[in-house]
């Protein structure tokens, strides 16, 4: 979890804890008998260790009379949700769902700082390579396999790289150039793609070479839209980040991988070397 999550977790159990004494219930063991739980759960939650559930906070508030409380410390609880958000439940019924939520962020985002290690950021993507992405993604999560709906409307971002004064700075480790989705020709249409849009005025595309003396340690991948939300995934889950201090973290590191980076023709010369690299991989037949 997130240091944001927990922290807010950690108040909204301070707060309980302050309606429970405010109520009379001098320990967790008389309130956890007033409403049948055990005497654990009323420790878990007031100590940040357990989510709320929505009914509990119903609860919580009924049996200390601040019924008034229930709608802001609901909105609370869903908030803290949202800051870490398991990918099974946010693709239980497909990936289509997660990619549409996207739309609405990139609207509103006027500056991108994209880190991708080891795969082509999703925007650059090309129809192929993404459909090979969400074929991993339905594999490993066991989900519904929606790759074309889910492709669509991945590729509904690519708009923006044109739309408004947008800028968008990306950089991809150079193991994204050789990261093997679909075989040669998928790759190969890939490296392709990326020659073309780094010809954008707006797309600063950036290079850190596998050699290159690093600032920071890589990390995982994040994508920062102005200076509001950084989204982190993980192979379990993906968290939102709005906490400036937090954010500045991110784009501290973000500047720090820039130094490692190499832009221009140093680009152009890594795609084509990596292009020349899959035609010497036999297609399959």
């Amino acid at each position: 979890m997130s240091n944001q999550a927990q922290e807010a977790r950690e108040a909204l159990g301070a707060r309980l804890r302050g309606f429970r004494k405010d109520a009379g219930f001098a320990s967790g063991r008389a309130f956890a008998h007033a409403t049948g739980w055990q005497e654990s759960k009323v420790s878990r939650i007031e100590n940040g260790k357990q989510n709320a559930s929505e009914d509990d906070i119903r609860v919580w508030c009924t049996k200390t009379e601040r019924p008034d409380q229930i709608d802001d410390l609901i909105a609370t609880v869903r908030h803290i949700d949202e800051l870490w958000l398991e990918w099974r439940r946010q693709l239980a019924s497909g990936a289509e769902k997660r990619q549409s939520k996207a739309l609405p962020v990139y609207a509103k985002t006027k500056l991108f700082r994209i880190w991708h290690p080891t795969l082509v950021w999703g925007t650059l993507q090309t129809a192929e390579y993404a459909a090979e992405t969400f074929k991993q993604v339905v594999d490993f999560f066991e989900i519904p396999n929606d790759t074309e709906a889910a492709t669509a409307k991945r590729l509904e971002r690519q708009q923006y790289l044109y739309q408004g004064d947008r800028i968008f700075n990306v950089l991809l480790g150079e193991q994204a150039l050789y990261t093997n989705f679909g075989g040669p020709e998928v790759m190969k249409g890939q490296l392709d793609r990326l020659l073309a849009v780094m010809r954008l005025a707006r797309l600063n595309l950036g290079i850190i070479p596998h050699d290159a003396p690093t600032r920071i340690w890589p990390g995982n991948s994040f994508s920062m839209f102005d200076d509001r939300l950084v989204l982190v995934e993980t192979y379990s889950a993906e968290f939102s980040i709005t906490q400036p201090r937090e954010i500045e973290q991110y784009a501290k590191a973000f500047a720090l991988l820039q130094q490692s980076a190499v832009y221009g023709t140093a680009v152009r010369d890594r795609i084509f070397a990596a292009i020349q690299h899959f035609d010497r991989i036999p297609t399959d037949s």
